[in-house]
């Protein structure tokens, strides 16, 4: 996810302060650790009682960026893996089209950051997603710009990754990516999450959100599937919010562009399914910022480094 939304204040969340709280920081990607939380489930929300603030708090959802993006080349089945190591149910991935109309886990719009594609494809800038097949894709290394030891690692298809994150039993936080490059992406990822077994009653009920920036976007998968839950990424004004929940679940912002009474305002309305509107929040790396959103209400923390956030609201 990129910051699109305009960047406000976060003055609530500095007011309430941190306190002198000592918590571990992010592990560094190259050496590969972290703290496992064997009993992490991640299912959605458990009362933890009194906080030293004396409100009673419960700990938001965690969800794995990119899978474990801070250990592992990023939207990768490494990173899902990884995620998986860590305890982590929860994953989040951006899904874009191939020339050939395959699903394709990628999160940028090209392939120049992530892969090797202008060493395979020297003659082909800019290197778009949309320009190259699913089998020239799968020709190039999305690992080694990341670590030597992730040399060889493989941009999944959607199907791919959704058969990896079923067999760890994981759930997905799905990012239809740039749709206004992709007429008719969004029938297909629900073709593909079909066909793959995951619009079932238990997927749709507890292991599946469908997200994007665009709200067209999901205005079409709330038509085609109205059971599907979704979140719109953004922090549409507070006047504009009941718009919203005729046809999202989650107001999913930016961690720079909320507060407190933000927080409260998407609470106050209910959703497309009648229940109370979910605010899960990006991107955030370190403890300090976890204990801040945590301490605004959010819902939900996606973020690169999930073990740390974990700890830090705890």
């Amino acid at each position: 996810m990129h910051a699109r939304t305009a960047a406000a204040s976060l003055a609530a969340a500095a007011l309430l302060g941190v306190g002198a709280l000592l918590l571990p920081t992010p592990h560094s990607p190259a050496t590969g650790t972290g703290s496992a939380r064997g009993t992490e489930t991640v299912t959605g929300m458990r009362a933890v009682g009194a906080r030293a603030t004396g409100a009673f708090a419960v700990t938001p959802v965690v969800f794995a960026h990119r899978g474990a993006s801070a250990y592992a080349p990023e939207n990768t089945l490494a990173a899902v893996d990884r995620a998986d190591r860590l305890g982590f149910d929860w994953v989040e991935n951006d899904v874009q089209l191939t020339r050939d109309g395959v699903l394709v886990v990628i999160h940028d719009t090209d392939l120049k950051r992530t892969t090797d594609v202008e060493d395979v494809f020297p003659g082909r800038a800019p290197w778009a997603v949309e320009e190259f097949t699913a089998a020239e894709i799968a020709r190039l290394d999305a690992g080694s710009w990341f670590g030597a030891r992730f040399a060889g690692i493989r941009i999944p298809t959607l199907t791919q990754y959704l058969d990896r994150i079923g067999r760890n039993h994981q759930k997905l936080l799905l990012e239809i990516k740039s749709p206004e490059l992709y007429p008719g992406i969004e029938k297909e990822t629900l073709r593909v999450l079909r066909r793959a077994g995951w619009l079932d009653r238990d997927h749709v009920r507890n292991r599946l959100v469908i997200q994007s920036f665009d709200a067209g976007s999901l205005k079409k998968v709330h038509q085609q599937r109205p059971d599907v839950i979704t979140g719109f990424l953004g922090a549409p004004a507070i006047a504009r919010l009941g718009s919203y929940a005729a046809f999202t679940d989650q107001i999913n912002p930016s961690y720079t562009s909320i507060g407190a009474d933000y927080v409260a305002a998407v609470h106050a309305l209910k959703g497309a399914h009648g229940k109370k509107l979910r605010v899960n929040t990006w991107t955030v790396n370190d403890a300090g910022t976890a204990v801040k959103v945590n301490r605004l209400g959010v819902d939900g923390i996606i973020t690169n480094t999930p073990d740390v956030v974990r700890e830090a609201t705890d």
